[in-house]
């Protein structure tokens, strides 16, 4: 398209108002008295201006164009195009074609419109890429594509467009249909089955085949039992959106079969994979997930990572040991086949972590494998266990992190306690320097675990990591072979922490841990004392507790920074705020830097680790945390109430039947 630029509508426009602004001006001077006349002089450039605008822009687009345009080999080549076409002058419509008018402006013709009045939405700078831009014009789709040419004045682009109404339907039922792939389990099938009677057992599992053919029955799915307790199901996309939308409300109709019976399932969902067997291995992994973090819930995987559904409700407790005896001798395999054997837990490393870590070193001393802690002796809060192990004259079961870097090689066993998740080890350094891995955690799991480990051993049942290694250690070596008195009191003292002096998330297997303890050696009185803490801690601990503020049944605390000797009051705070009547769950938020550490704490009755996943963080049901970068106090406050905003409403929507406790103290 040959283009002869000349004068474009506003230089002529502005010419044409200068010219009469000159001569009003002379009007005045020479006869101040023809006011009348000016008047017409005004009208009459207002209706020239109008017609100018709407009349002769063709006029003016001939003449941009300098004539080569008009009735020209290419106008005739684009007006029989089978797609509409059209010419704009900057972003102005100059010209389009017959199907144009037909197809977009219903047979109208229009006078040199705005193309944002009859392409809305349009983005040239879209336009002009290789895939175009996608519009939602006259109840269709359009792809739209443009060529601009610059010119001296106004740039004159050529649009086309191409209807893909039907494409795009085609495209959206595709993605509708692809299947999806969900696994059912029953939570501790064989523990809450194995005592009931052959009737009981009948009617409830009836219940739960009648639930799940009732959810995929609705479509075009379909189910089968592939095991005691165990389902498999393929369903379509359209499908899965739906269970989405509801939240997976099958959990709460399962928990409703009978509220006496601790009866919930685990689902793992496989959606977005591109074949059905990548989608059957997206649901196992969510599935491990979701018994991985307590059960009871659905835990839905994408190629971009996973969403959970539920999660509100008990776990229930696997009463087997079997399972720690077949990790214990595995644990001793990996042992032995190391050369050494570096032991770290989680930063800020607590009581457990230190107890548990202590415990693992002594399995190692019975395999005669070299073996240390890494641990940042500055950076922790077990400084009272671990003065207690040096003044036992085990200073050299301690090694700063950079330190164990040289002794590391291909053949180190790298073993993790108290965490799963790899952002929160004592030093990444080590975990990718070491040849094999294991991991020993309790905390339900989450987005971000240590993937591709040799041995994990995750028990969210568990009430912390030195519950397991005191498992493990009955199991390990010979009779005499068993830790000494202050490692049994720092296993016994990382179980008290953890369940805040045997109330909460206590279990069968955890007394048996501290009852073997005791055995070991363990005296409480001695315990006892390495929960102790100075003044500073006490009167920062205090400080906290007063100024919590009660939202929704929740204590909430918010403060500045406060003395780095005294962060373990953080934690402290957060337990004693339980003890205050009607709170039923705890947030201390302490600004660190440019960030804020929130510890958060409950009775069991809300699910912390749910409201801190909310904020990025994790933990347990009882106890979790969270770390805000970038942010004031205020503004964590204020997050921190809308996650409990968002716990509350999902706990509304799972039902009173989803905590048969909780109703029973309701009717009292």
């Amino acid at each position: 398209m040959k283009q002869k630029p000349r004068w474009t509508l506003e230089m002529l426009t502005a010419a044409l108002a200068v010219l009469c602004a000159l001569l009003v001006l002379v009007l005045l001077v020479q006869r101040p008295a023809i006011w009348p006349l000016l008047a017409v002089l005004v009208v009459l450039w207002g209706v020239l201006f109008v017609l100018f605008r709407c009349r002769l822009r063709s006029w003016v687009a001939r003449w941009v164009c300098g004539g080569s345009f008009e009735k020209s080999k290419t106008q005739f080549s684009l007006e029989p195009l089978s797609q509409p076409a059209a010419l704009l002058s900057g972003e102005t419509v100059l010209w389009y074609n017959a199907e144009f008018r037909t197809r977009l402006m219903k047979g109208e013709s229009l006078l040199t419109p705005r193309v944002q009045k009859v392409l809305p939405g349009l983005d040239l700078q879209e336009s002009r890429t290789a895939g175009g831009q996608l519009l939602n014009l006259a109840d269709g789709a359009w792809s739209v594509h443009s060529s601009t040419v610059p010119g001296e004045a106004e740039s004159m682009t050529l649009l086309v467009l191409n209807e893909e109404t039907a494409l795009r339907k085609v495209e959206a039922e595709y993605k509708a249909s692809r299947p999806g792939y969900l696994v059912f389990l029953v939570d501790g099938y064989d523990d809450v089955f194995s005592d009931m009677l052959d009737s009981e057992r009948a009617r409830l599992l009836e219940g739960i085949n009648r639930v799940l053919e009732d959810m995929i029955g609705r479509g075009t799915g379909f189910l089968r039992r592939v095991a005691s307790g165990r389902y498999i199901a393929v369903v379509e996309e359209r499908q899965l959106e739906q269970f989405a939308k509801r939240g997976y409300d099958v959990l709460d109709k399962i928990r409703a079969l009978d509220p006496s019976v601790n009866l919930s399932i685990s689902i793992g969902i496989g959606r977005g994979a591109k074949t059905l067997r990548e989608a059957q291995d997206m649901a196992v992994q969510a599935l491990d997930m979701a018994q991985g973090r307590g059960g009871d819930q659905a835990a839905e995987m994408t190629p971009d990572g996973f969403t959970f559904y539920g999660g509100v409700s008990h776990g229930v407790e696997k009463r087997s040991k079997v399972r720690s005896r077949i990790v214990a001798d595995q644990l001793v395999k990996l042992i032995k086949e190391a050369d050494h054997v570096v032991i770290m837990g989680h930063r800020m490393s607590d009581l457990d972590a230190i107890g548990a870590a202590e415990g693992v070193l002594r399995i190692c001393k019975i395999c005669d494998v070299p073996a240390v802690i890494a641990v940042r002796r500055d950076a922790t809060l077990a400084g009272s266990l671990i003065n207690a192990l040096v003044a036992a004259g085990q200073e050299d079961d301690f090694i700063d992190p950079k330190g164990a870097l040289p002794i590391i090689s291909q053949r180190t066993l790298c073993i993790i306690v108290d965490t799963y998740q790899l952002g929160l080890v004592e030093s990444r350094e080590i975990l990718e320097k070491c040849g094999k891995v294991a991991v020993i955690d309790h905390h339900r799991k989450g987005v971000g675990f240590i993937e591709n480990a040799d041995l994990v051993c995750h028990e969210p049942y568990a009430s912390s990591a030195s519950e397991l290694v005191t498992e493990f250690l009955q199991y390990v070596g010979d009779r005499d072979d068993k830790p000494n008195r202050i490692e049994a009191e720092g296993l016994l003292s990382g179980i008290m922490l953890d369940t805040r002096d045997f109330t909460l998330h206590t279990g069968v297997r955890t007394f048996e841990a501290a009852a073997a303890l005791r055995r070991y050696g363990a005296e409480t009185e001695r315990v006892r004392q390495l929960f102790d803490v100075s003044m500073v801690e006490y009167t920062t601990k205090a400080m906290l507790v007063s100024e919590a503020q009660m939202y929704r049944g929740c204590a909430i605390t918010v403060s500045g920074e406060v003395a780095p000797e005294a962060r373990v009051a953080i934690a402290q705070a957060a337990n004693d705020l339980l003890t205050i009547q009607n709170v039923e769950a705890s947030f201390v938020a302490v600004q660190v830097g440019g960030g804020v550490n929130i510890s958060a704490r409950s009775l069991g009755a809300v699910n912390v680790q749910v409201i801190m996943e909310a904020l990025g963080g994790g933990g347990h049901q009882t106890m979790a945390a969270a770390q805000l970068k970038h942010i004031t106090p205020e503004a964590a406050r204020s997050r921190i109430q809308t996650a409990i905003d968002q716990y509350r409403e999902a706990q509304k929507k799972s039902g009173p039947e989803s905590e048969p406790e909780q109703k029973k103290k309701d009717k009292q």
